[in-house]
Formats: structure tokens, sequence, C-alpha cells
């Protein structure tokens, strides 16, 4: 009788072998992605991002033109929810501000606000803008 002799691999190679074949396997399969988010809300969502805080008008190194007021507010619904947020107010107003087509802000305030509808609230208010390229008029 005669037996055939198997080379002896050790369990760490033999481990590490398996792990590296279905790690490369996983990545080879053709995933889709799903999102809740549409293309449109999204895009409301960054426009903060496009519209810059300014402190006063003299540091525009451009012609510009004021496109009118804008205001924002963050709402503490409930006691137990996280209490209203300057920082949200103004993104809120820097989203307003994009949809008049503006590219600057200026904060002229932010005060707390009593309420019915809301345990505490801040508003801001702001100037909108619209920036033109430096030393040449806006178009209309």
């Amino acid at each position: 009788m005669s037996f055939i002799s198997t080379p002896k691999i050790p369990l760490k190679v033999a481990l590490t072998v398996a792990l590296l074949t279905s790690m490369l396997g996983a990545c080879s399969g053709n995933y889709t992605f799903e999102s809740n988010v549409k293309a449109d809300t999204a895009k409301q969502y960054f426009s903060a991002s496009k519209v810059k805080i300014f402190k006063d008008e003299t540091e525009f190194r451009s012609s510009f033109q004021y496109l009118g007021l804008v205001e924002g507010e963050d709402c503490q619904k409930e006691q137990h929810l996280a209490p209203p947020d300057v920082i949200n107010a103004r993104t809120q107003a820097r989203q307003v501000a994009f949809l008049q087509q503006a590219n600057a802000v200026i904060f002229t305030s932010c005060v707390d606000i009593e309420t019915k509808h809301c345990v505490a609230q801040v508003v801001c208010y702001g100037k909108a803008y619209r920036l033109g390229p430096p030393h040449e008029p806006i178009e209309q």
C-alpha cells in the first residue's frame, strides 16, 4: 500500500490565502448605490457654501449689488432637544441669500426670540449681495 503524501501548509498561510481571496472576490462585485437625497435637495443643502460671509462692505474687492435682507432661524422644539444654534440660523440665511442669487452676505445681528412654538429660538438677520469680478460691473 502506498500513500500519497501532500505537502503540509501552515494554518496561518492557509487562513491568510483564504482571507485575501474572499476580500478580492468582494471587490469584484457590481454594486449600486441608492440614496434618499435628491439632486435638487443636495443642491439646496450645499447652497450656503456658495455664499461667503463678510464683516462689512469695505471687505468687498469688486463691484457689488445689494439684493435685499435675509434671515434664518433655528428652533428648539422640545426641552430634550438641542438648543438653538447661531450657526444653523446663519446657514439657513445663507441658503435664502443663494436663492436670491447672492454670493455674499453681511450679518447684522442674531437675537434670541421668545415664541410659543419653540422652547428657545435664535434668528439671524443679514444683507445679501451679488459680487462681481474685480473692477468690472455686474451683469444685470
